[in-house]
C-alpha cells in the first residue's frame, strides 16, 4: 500500500510518499510561495537527483497538481501512475471537540473541519484546500484526516476548562485544545516499543521541542494534560511565542503603546519567545551561539527556557503516580545536546540523572539517562507523516 501524506500551510505544501509495506520514503517535497511571486516545487524520489521547479501557482489545486506531475514524472518521479496512490491522508491543525481520532474524510468531516475555523483561521482554511484539490485530482482515493488536537481530547475536564465564566466554555469552546497531538502520539508508540510495555500502560512525559514546543502528560497511553492551550501560543518560552503570560499585561501594553488586537496578537505570536528576550533570533542554534560569545540576553533566553520545560516536567510527575520515562523529540529536543543536559541537570533533586557519553547523540532512538536514574530518558526524533500515513492505512484496511 503506497500512501500520500499531505500537509497544506497558506502558502506552502509538503508532501511525503511512502511505501506502507516497509514504511520507507518513496518520494518526498516541499511546494513553496504558493499564490505569491516566485512559487517552486522541490521535489525528492529517493535515490534519485533532487528536482526543483519555478513555475506560477496560483492555488493549492496547481500545487497539487505539480505534486502529482512530479511524482508520476518518468525521469525523477517515484512511480507509473497516479493509480498506485491507495490513500492520501491529511494533516488538520483543529478537530475542536468534533474530532477525538482519525477519520475517513466525506461531507459530514469537511463540515466539522470548516466548523472548526472560527478557532483555528491561519490554519484550516489551508488545510480544507488541500483535502478538496485532492478529492478532485484523485476522486476515487480515499482521503483521510489526522487532527493535531485529537490525541488530547482524552484529557480530564479539570486539564481544559479554563477558570472563565463556564458561559463562554458553553458559547465559543474556550477550553484548553492541545496541539502537537500527531507527535506526541507517534512518540507515545514508539517509547512504549523501547520500554518492552504494551502502549496502554505507559506513563510518560513527552517533550516536542523546537521552534513550536510542547510538553503532554501520558498516563496509560492518553493524553492527561498538555502545555499548548485553546491555541499554540500558550505555555513554554518558544521561538516567537511568549508563552504563559500574565494576562492583565496585553490591556496594559495596549493602551501604553496604542496597539490593536491584530498589533497585539503579532507581538505575542510572532516578535516574543527567546527572539524577543535575545532579541537575536527565533533559531536556538543561534542564540546557543551568542550565548557562547558572551551576549547575556542569549543565555538568559535560554534559561527561561530550560526552566520552564522543567517546571512543566515537575508539575505533570505530580499528575502521574509513577512516570516511566521522560522523552525529548523535534529540532531542539532531538538534536540539542547541551540543552537537554542543562534541562535534566536542574532535575538532580528527583533523581532524574542523564549519562553525558549516551546524550552524545542527534536525532537517533536512544537512551540517555545513567544507569542510577529514578526516570529513564530517551531521545526519540518525531516522525509526524509517518503516524498519519499509520492511521490513515488503518482506517482505509478497517
Amino acid at each position: 500500500m503506497k500512501i500520500l501524506v499531505i500537509n497544506c500551510g497558506s502558502s506552502s505544501l509538503k508532501y511525503q510518499l511512502i511505501n506502507m509495506e516497509t514504511e520507507d520514503v518513496m518520494a518526498k517535497g516541499l511546494v513553496e510561495r504558493i499564490g505569491i511571486e516566485g512559487s517552486r516545487i522541490k521535489h525528492e524520489t529517493i535515490g534519485k537527483e533532487k528536482k526543483t521547479i519555478e513555475t506560477p501557482m496560483q492555488d493549492h489545486k496547481r500545487a497539487l497538481e505539480l505534486v502529482m506531475e512530479s511524482l508520476t514524472n518518468e525521469e525523477y518521479g517515484a512511480i507509473k501512475s497516479l493509480d498506485e496512490i491507495d490513500a492520501v491522508g491529511h494533516r488538520v491543525v483543529h478537530g475542536g471537540e468534533d474530532f477525538a481520532q482519525s477519520v475517513i474524510i466525506d461531507e459530514k468531516v469537511l463540515k466539522g473541519i470548516e466548523d472548526n475555523v472560527e478557532i483555528a483561521p491561519l490554519h484550516n482554511p489551508p488545510n480544507i484546500m488541500g483535502i478538496k484539490a485532492c478529492q478532485r485530482l484523485l476522486p476515487n482515493v480515499k482521503q483521510v484526516a489526522v487532527f493535531d488536537t485529537a490525541f488530547h481530547q482524552t484529557m480530564p475536564a479539570e486539564s481544559y476548562i479554563y477558570a472563565l465564566p463556564y458561559e463562554y466554555y458553553e458559547k465559543y469552546k474556550i477550553r484548553r485544545f492541545g496541539f502537537h497531538g500527531t507527535s506526541h502520539k507517534y512518540i507515545t508508540n514508539r517509547a512504549a516499543e523501547m520500554l518492552g510495555k504494551d502502549v496502554n500502560e505507559v506513563n510518560l512525559i513527552t517533550c516536542h521541542l523546537g521552534n513550536g514546543s510542547s510538553i503532554c502528560a501520558v498516563k496509560n497511553g492518553k493524553s492527561i494534560d498538555t502545555s499548548m492551550g485553546f491555541t499554540p501560543l500558550e505555555g513554554l518560552a518558544m521561538g516567537t511565542r511568549c508563552g504563559d503570560l500574565d494576562p492583565a499585561i496585553l490591556p496594559f501594553l495596549m493602551e501604553k503603546e496604542n496597539l490593536s488586537t491584530d498589533e497585539i496578537n503579532t507581538l505575542i505570536n510572532k516578535k516574543s519567545g527567546v527572539l524577543g528576550i535575545s532579541g537575536v533570533s527565533s533559531d536556538f542554534r543561534d542564540i546557543e551561539a551568542a550565548r557562547d560569545e558572551g551576549n547575556k540576553r542569549a543565555k538568559l533566553a535560554l534559561d527561561i527556557f530550560e526552566k520552564r520545560v522543567r517546571g512543566y516536567i515537575g508539575s505533570y510527575m505530580t499528575e502521574l503516580d509513577h512516570v516511566d520515562a521522560i522523552v525529548f523529540t523535534a529540532g531542539v529536543g532531538e538534536n540539542s545536546i547541551e540543552m537537554r543536559e542543562s534541562i535534566v541537570n536542574g532535575l538532580k533533586s528527583l533523581g532524574i540523572k542523564i549519562d553525558t557519553e549516551r546524550n552524545n547523540v542527534r536525532g537517533e532512538d536512544k537512551l540517555i539517562s545513567a544507569d542510577d536514574s529514578s526516570i529513564k530518558i530517551f531521545v526519540i526524533p518525531t516522525n509526524e507523516e509517518l503516524m498519519i500515513a499509520r492511521d490513515t492505512k488503518a482506517l482505509v484496511e478497517a
